[in-house]
């Protein structure tokens, strides 16, 4: 059987993406609208070898609400089912999970020694009963078991949409406490979907705008500790960082990475002019690829490297504008009316992500790179900051209540405009950024 969900965006971008032949008949076919998320189930793994219940249960739980949360999947509570997976190698009861009208099943096994924890599963097809490709194992540690899960998930989303999952990744962003006069400011990180938040920096001094490196490991970000605002890159392991050195008497800010991690693209503000520059990490050599009387800023690389787009009000008004990574002549991008900024290219490559304020109103929209099909996806008092998950296919960002007392939080969409749901955090947070796939 071949399971359609239509999601309302651009079939051109998806389709290419989207083969499972090999894999089976069982698929999310994303090209049109919505119209009903596919239904499975996870019974809680098998703990096998002594294996605690509870770890299994755990695992399950975190599995079912990664597929949920993406609103292309609706789990079956575990209290419609008519048998359960009680041996991981047992045969599959395809009719009671039919009955209970579950497409696809995900079973799986934990097994722990010491601190080594190993992680199976297997994904069937319940109306052409099948399973769909080889069960997988991962190994970690039981620290580690969210990761685990998350991998699981990953495996299960590609398996059914094609597309690269996005589950096991990390988000580094601005924690936020305190009153909106007199906000205390830290970075911190966490996984995808808010649990297991560290803390990077403390409050004593203003942080804004933190970056991950297309390896993970590293967080750019811009501190006022020494009272103006300068560029520091932050290991993420050791918390170990170090300031990025710009012209005298020039203010930096707005830093990220280049995809091959070894450059940053920044701007820079002399007197009353902010241009866009590049400086090479390792020797600190910076290069200047803007020199209009304007304010240019809001840099982004292309996946590939060889173009950037960035915000600029040469034109009278904040609009997109993309050049080559080496500077020279920008094509303006972004013509529809209001303001538009903080502009994020896809790692995909072919839309670019923005911030747009028009009549009262914060927007997130995406655009292709040559300005055409703008597609808004919220609406609200203040939304901004857009940055995009590993696999193109979901935007986080932040979003600001009105009034004195109002609370920034991280919310998440899909880029189709559905699936629009909060990020739970501790405190407040704002400037989101998601990091790549982790190792």
């Amino acid at each position: 059987m071949m399971v359609r969900i239509f999601t309302a965006l651009m079939a051109l971008m998806m389709t290419a993406t989207l083969s499972l032949a090999q894999q089976g008949p069982l698929r999310i076919e994303i090209t049109e609208g919505v119209i009903e998320p596919l239904p499975f189930a996870t019974p809680n793994f098998v703990a096998e070898n002594g294996s605690s219940a509870e770890m299994g249960a755990q695992l399950a739980r975190v599995v079912a609400a990664d597929l949920q949360n993406t609103g292309l999947f609706r789990e079956i509570p575990a209290s419609a089912y008519i048998s359960n997976v009680t041996d991981f190698g047992s045969a599959i009861q395809y009719s009671d999970w039919k009955a209970i009208n579950a497409q696809a099943l995900v079973t799986g096994a934990v097994n722990v020694s010491g601190n080594s924890l190993t992680v199976k599963f297997r994904l069937y097809d319940i109306f052409s009963g099948a399973e769909l490709g080889n069960g997988l194992q991962f190994q970690g540690t039981t620290e580690g078991w969210r990761r685990m899960a998350h991998k699981v998930s990953d495996a299960v989303y590609s398996r059914i949409t094609g597309e690269g999952g996005y589950f096991d990744s990390r988000v580094v962003f601005v924690s936020e406490t305190g009153p909106k006069n007199k906000r205390q400011k830290r970075l911190a990180v966490m996984d995808y979907d808010g649990a297991g938040v560290k803390y990077l920096t403390d409050s004593r001094s203003l942080v804004l705008a933190p970056r991950f490196s297309p390896t993970g490991d590293r967080v750019l970000y811009t501190s006022y500790e020494t009272g103006f605002p300068r560029i520091y890159v932050l290991d993420v392991g050791s918390v170990q960082r170090r300031v990025l050195e710009s012209g005298e008497g020039s203010i930096s800010f707005a830093p990220r990475f280049s995809p091959n991690g070894q450059t940053v693209v920044y701007s820079q503000a002399t007197g009353s002019n902010t241009d866009i520059y590049t400086m090479d990490i390792a020797s600190g050599r910076s290069t200047r690829l803007t020199s209009a009387p304007s304010i240019e800023t809001a840099p982004s690389y292309s996946p590939d490297g060889n173009s950037i787009v960035f915000e600029s009000d040469r034109s009278g008004a904040q609009q997109l504008y993309i050049m080559s990574a080496n500077g020279g002549e920008a094509k303006r991008i972004s013509f529809g009316q209001g303001r538009y900024g903080t502009p994020v290219w896809s790692p995909r490559g072919d839309l670019v992500a923005f911030t747009k304020q028009s009549k009262g109103r914060f927007h997130i929209g995406v655009m292709r790179v040559d300005g055409s099909e703008e597609r808004l996806l919220t609406a609200s008092f203040l939304d901004e900051g857009p940055t995009w998950s590993p696999n193109g296919r979901v935007i986080m960002f932040h979003r600001e209540t009105q009034g004195a007392g109002g609370r920034s939080t991280l919310y998440s969409v899909d880029i189709t405009g559905r699936n629009l749901r909060p990020v739970r955090t501790p405190e407040g947070g704002s400037d989101p950024s998601w990091s790549p796939l982790q190792k």
